[in-house]
């Protein structure tokens, strides 16, 4: 009784305020993450962010280790890398760039992936609109750009893309919480080379706490939000809200962090949140089953 009361309210709240709530948490963890980050490095707080994520899906679902075929086993294992190299690379460029700019950086990641995936040369259209609003969003004529921190965005982007490629086919075997359950320990275990030496240099209790907080804002929580909002929406819907994402990075930027944009990089942002907009025409995948849990979820640990 008490589960059909609270599936009744959760379906009174429009699902469109759950997709945005958990953009909104994940961009506001990131933006949350930067004290964290002078304190340990990009790297050390992608691993402590990691592993305890590891730990709460761990808890909420066990991994379904006995279902795990030779076949899967490369795919899992890619895509926990590919997630502790998205978080690991994008944390670095938040270090140096404002957090708006390297959201909409990262965001070429799926855009390409869909418009080569689209297999129709007008959906290139979408990344060209969105390198020009990247180009007016790091302003490269000022001649101060950080192109080491371009980098690490670009190569979050590109995390970002192998991640969703390899999302869809995990998620083909393994439900979203079960799924998550195995791949971001593997994320834990991969940015621990990387991640444990920086934590163990500059080491204070607190920073567990705070990485743990951080942990249940993204990824657990949102993951949850987004599942419950993707029950509810289209693909195409949930696909085409998610380009605002670089637009919540840019004002999650100006609260937390005070990075106030120019005219030029505001104007970069709606080139990019149009071009995510439109890439998602036509961009539903065929499944031979309606059930949510194993559709994919594009979407940033």
């Amino acid at each position: 009784m008490t589960g059909a009361t609270d599936r009744r309210a959760t379906d009174r709240v429009p699902p469109w305020t759950m997709a945005v709530a958990a953009m909104l948490m994940i961009q506001a963890t990131n933006a949350l993450s930067v004290p964290l980050i002078e304190q340990l490095g990009a790297a050390g707080t992608s691993w402590l962010r990691l592993a305890f994520g590891a730990i709460f899906f761990i808890l909420i679902a066990r991994p379904p280790l006995r279902r795990i075929r030779r076949v899967d086993v490369l795919p899992l294992v890619g895509l926990g890398i590919a997630t502790g190299v998205m978080m690991v690379s994008f944390l670095s460029a938040v270090e140096r760039i404002p957090l708006g700019t390297a959201v909409a950086i990262e965001f070429l990641g799926p855009l390409t992936v869909a418009a080569i995936r689209s297999r129709s040369r007008r959906m290139l259209v979408w990344p060209v609109l969105a390198l020009a609003g990247v180009v007016l969003l790091t302003e490269p004529w000022h001649g101060d750009i950080d192109l080491v921190g371009v980098g690490f965005a670009a190569l979050a982007g590109t995390g970002w893309g192998v991640y969703i490629l390899l999302t869809q086919k995990v998620g083909d075997r393994f439900s979203g919480v079960s799924g998550l359950s195995i791949t971001i320990p593997i994320a834990a275990i991969v940015t621990a080379f990387v991640g444990v030496p920086q934590v163990s240099g500059h080491f204070e209790w607190w920073v567990l706490l705070v990485a743990a907080g951080l942990a249940l804002l993204s990824p657990v929580i949102p993951f949850g939000l987004e599942m419950l909002a993707l029950r509810r929406m289209t693909h195409t819907a949930f696909g085409t809200l998610m380009a605002l994402e670089p637009a919540f990075g840019v004002v999650l930027g100006l609260l937390v962090l005070h990075q106030v944009p120019s005219i030029a990089q505001v104007a970069g942002i709606v080139l990019v949140v149009l071009a995510g907009a439109g890439a998602q025409r036509g961009g539903i995948r065929n499944r031979s089953t309606d059930d949510p849990d194993l559709a994919p979820l594009e979407e940033r640990v």
